[in-house]
């Protein structure tokens, strides 16, 4: 444990990822006493979490600057038939910066290797027999399968590389799908950190969620042969499975999570579900539950991350049309299409889908002309209640 924990904390979060910690500095910064604790051997675990700038408001931007290791000013995507640069900024936290920012509160306790045996209301009982009391409790401990859920899935493995000599990387790549489609739609996504290092993802949208992590390290490993980067070590590596969703119920899948508990992030479904990027939705919950009135309960917090679910899950119905017709209608090795011709469309609708905020002319305008799935199969895609019940 760094630093004494207060007698009765303010707020006790469960797990130390993404959410939870933006969480954590949000309400320090409003004077709670905060209690974080992981059951791993650190909090923020081994992760690059990445954003185009444009998914945040100008405000949210600015407090999360202090967090973000890496930027850049544009970004490419490169697909058999032509390579695109677009000069939308992109920038990336690590865990090394998340971290850093949750040690350095004051006010954020954190208890590492703390397994947590029961979660209610108004405690947490941790597995060395510890109970820990606070009047608000929040579960942000990831993604937890629950029924209301039809998925698909991305999952990948990243190396960051030292190369040596530079690799000529100004920006990063964050589809390289010129590759052979592999287990579904499969691109490369390249981040340069420095002149000779790289962090290489191959990432694959996938309709089962087993990772082959020794295959995807050695196909990251001879995609740095094909670019001629020769390899002096490699530094790190990561790994993750992310759901996609085809189709959600969001009145089923909260009856499904325990009434005493409050879920951010992965836990309460709240992600972006195409790309899979978390930040923005985890920057807005931390937001809102700073704003909330006080004294901060389980139940208050609560109650408003389901109206922000319901709230998002109707906004991102269109999201979920596109996944059943990225899975459920294009054919695995040609799933690559779709994104594609997507990248043919204009650079504000693409920022815009992005941070999850599609107009009417948008959605039109991603779904007027040649489709690229067989029409017969993209119209058995559009009923979202036919995909839950899994016809």
């Amino acid at each position: 444990m760094r630093r004494s924990a207060p007698d009765k904390p303010d707020v006790l979060l469960a797990g130390g990822g993404l959410a939870s910690c933006l969480a954590a500095l949000r309400l320090a910064e409003t004077r709670l006493k905060v209690v974080l604790v992981e059951a791993g051997s650190q909090i923020c675990g081994n992760h690059t979490w990445s954003f185009h700038q444009t998914d945040l408001p100008a405000d949210d931007l600015e407090r999360v600057a202090p967090l973000i290791a890496h930027s850049w000013q544009s970004q490419k995507v490169v697909f058999p038939r032509f390579e695109r640069v677009l000069s939308t900024p992109y920038a990336s936290i690590t865990s090394e910066t998340l971290r850093a920012a949750v040690y350095r509160s004051e006010n954020i306790t954190v208890r590492e290797n703390s397994p947590i045996e029961d979660l209610g209301a108004d405690h947490a009982v941790l597995d060395n027999g510890d109970r820990i009391h606070a009047d608000c409790i929040i579960d942000g401990r990831g993604f937890s399968d629950a029924p209301g859920l039809k998925l698909g899935f991305q999952k990948f493995v990243g190396v960051e590389l030292e190369l040596d000599r530079p690799h000529g990387e100004q920006m990063p790549t964050i589809m390289d799908a010129s590759v052979d489609q592999q287990d579904g739609y499969r691109f490369f996504y390249v981040l340069p950190f420095s002149p000779t290092r790289l962090l290489i993802e191959d990432t694959r949208y996938s309709d089962g969620g087993d990772l082959d992590f020794e295959a995807l390290h050695s196909d990251i490993l001879a995609y740095a042969a094909t670019r001629a980067w020769v390899v002096k070590k490699a530094v790190r590596t990561e790994k993750g499975v992310l759901p996609v969703t085809l189709a959600h119920d969001v009145e089923r899948f909260w009856s499904a999570i325990p009434a005493a508990t409050a879920p951010i992030g992965l836990r309460a479904g709240l992600s972006h579900p195409t790309t899979g990027y978390s930040l923005p939705m985890a920057v807005e919950t931390a937001n809102l539950i700073a704003a909330l009135e006080r004294p901060l309960t389980t139940d208050r917090v609560r109650r408003a991350i389901y109206r922000y679910a319901v709230t998002r899950n109707r906004e991102q119905a269109f999201f979920r049309l596109l996944n059943r017709m990225l899975f459920r209608a294009a054919e695995p090795e040609k799933r690559y299409i779709v994104m594609q011709r997507f990248y043919t469309l204009r650079q504000p609708l693409i920022e815009r889908f992005y941070a999850g905020r599609v107009r009417l002319a948008d959605k039109m305008r991603v779904l007027v002309g040649k489709p690229p799935v067989p029409i017969h199969r993209a119209i058995g895609c559009v009923s979202e209640a036919r995909a839950l019940a899994g016809e």
